[in-house]
């Protein structure tokens, strides 16, 4: 008789926890086993990296029932049809291919012959690096599949951008990534902010950006898409998401493409009457230069992750109150890792060589005009403003009234640091920098923070200071600690 030993691990004093994370091998097996799961795979323009995973894996008859790959244009065509702007790398493209790979698996299994099997369909569209190494590479890929035989198909798309330089290497990522995917999909789909974090399971942050993530069907119904974003950015896969104004996540280089842009940004905790004269007003100049075409402007309330932080931790409630506002004004919203402008600046400038224009008060101009934000900046403040001015820029600015004066601080009787007094006169001078002069004298008086303590103490009057309707959303929503209780009993 043998007898089997168990081995027990050692547990250290001081040992610290890790979590280990399964490998892509183990991930694809995992699948593989399971009897129910069964599925295609359709890649188009990276190899078949996702599926060969799960060949490597084992035991993958009982999980693919096709894997495909219609390179030439005129095959996909064929079989997927034609996209209305004939492009082939699109999300449009990639949820084509999905549906139609799902309606092919259910009329050709049938439901009587497998009552328990879990349907899914893999499919993804991607252009790899050029020879010329230009053009790095992006892709689209997604997974629609089901947890229950009589329930819906449940669907994630993501956007992805390629970092690395070589074909082959982009290639295996994907491939990985993929599998994470599928994976996550079928393992992961209680806890979707962990799902989000798991796509970069054996991939390193400096391989691929993810920038855009979209969860729909039954199992996501409570899903917020724009939470998912925030996690994006928050876990370092992309430095910017955006998304309109019901909510959708939009691609920033598909919107910003070729734009002229104007961006406010700012906390928006609440966004105030102030705001959105700064915005009006800011439109307005924005609209008359030559060089813009208001047909073709992408206006953005921008945000920085730094703005979101409450304590050193990103309040998510908090956000959602922010872009739930921001939104309801018609406005879409961007998301940024970028604390200083000339980095929020030098990112449009990716998309777009057009006129942009920045929309700010006169207090976030001061500080653009201090040295010690660009320490960290090899060539200091001098390289921050060629990043920031050199590119077809405008600055518009909004006034501060003094208290204890009364007087309108604008771009003539604003004080910089004496060091910076010809550097700010070169831009005032060369028409870099606009003052917004048609503003409202009545509401200079109103500051985000100082409602937000008015709101919290239950105090009256913020409701006037705050833009048509956004009163009412935050008492009928409870924002920002509004208590109905609190106002009573202060009232009384």
């Amino acid at each position: 008789m043998l007898c089997k030993t168990v081995s027990m691990s050692i547990t250290l004093k001081g040992d610290q926890e890790i979590n280990s994370v399964p490998t892509t091998k183990s991930k694809a097996l995992r699948i593989n086993l399971n009897a129910n799961i069964y599925g295609t795979f359709a890649e188009i323009g990276a190899g078949q990296e996702t599926v060969r995973n799960f060949f490597r894996a084992g035991g993958a008859s009982g999980t693919i029932a096709k894997a495909m790959s219609a390179y030439d244009k005129d095959f996909s065509d064929a079989i997927y049809g034609i996209e209305p702007d004939q492009r082939y790398v699109t999300e449009p493209r990639l949820k084509t291919m999905l549906r139609h790979e799902m309606d092919l698996i259910e009329d050709r299994l049938s439901r009587k012959k497998h009552p328990d099997k879990l349907f899914f369909t893999y499919a993804n569209t991607v252009a790899t690096i050029n020879f010329s190494k230009k053009f790095k590479g992006h892709g689209w890929i997604g997974v629609r599949f089901q947890l229950d035989p009589l329930e819906d198909y449940n669907e994630i798309v993501l956007h992805l951008r390629f970092k690395e330089t070589d074909a082959r290497l982009q290639q295996e990522t994907l491939g990985i990534l993929g599998v994470n995917l599928i994976h996550g999909a079928f393992y992961m789909n209680d806890n979707p902010k962990e799902l989000v974090k798991s796509f970069y399971d054996n991939i390193n942050e400096d391989q691929l950006e993810i920038d855009m993530v979209n969860f729909s069907g039954p199992r996501f119904m409570y899903v917020d898409n724009r939470l998912m974003s925030l996690q994006l950015v928050k876990n370092g896969m992309t430095n910017a998401v955006m998304f309109d104004a019901d909510g959708v996540n939009l691609l920033p280089a598909q919107v910003l493409y070729k734009k002229n842009i104007l961006a406010l940004r700012g906390s928006f905790r609440p966004v105030t009457k102030v705001n959105m004269d700064m915005f009006e007003k800011s439109k307005e100049l924005f609209f008359s230069e030559k060089k813009v075409d208001p047909k073709n402007t992408q206006v953005i309330f921008e945000i920085t992750l730094a703005n979101l932080r409450v304590e050193g931790e990103i309040n998510e409630r908090d956000f959602l109150d922010r872009a739930e506002l921001l939104c309801s004004l018609g406005q879409n919203v961007m998301i940024t890792n970028y604390k200083e402008y000339y980095r929020l600046i030098e990112y449009f400038s990716e998309y777009t060589k057009e006129r942009m224009g920045l929309a700010m008060g006169v207090y976030n101009l001061i500080q653009i005009f201090d040295e010690k934000y660009y320490r960290h900046v090899s060539g200091g403040i001098l390289e921050a403003f060629g990043k920031l001015f050199y590119r077809d820029l405008k600055v518009y600015m909004y006034p501060y009234k003094e208290e204890a004066t009364g007087e309108y601080i604008t771009s003539e009787n604003l004080k910089v640091h004496p060091r910076m007094k010809e550097l700010y006169k070169f831009f005032k001078n060369n028409g870099k920098l606009i003052d917004i002069k048609d503003f409202d004298p009545e509401i200079l008086h109103i500051f985000s923070r100082k409602v937000l303590k008015m709101i919290a103490a239950g105090e009256d009057e913020w409701e006037e200071m705050l833009p048509k309707g956004i009163a009412e959303i935050i008492k009928k929503d409870r924002l920002f600690g509004y208590s109905k209780r609190r106002r009573l009993k202060k009232t009384n």
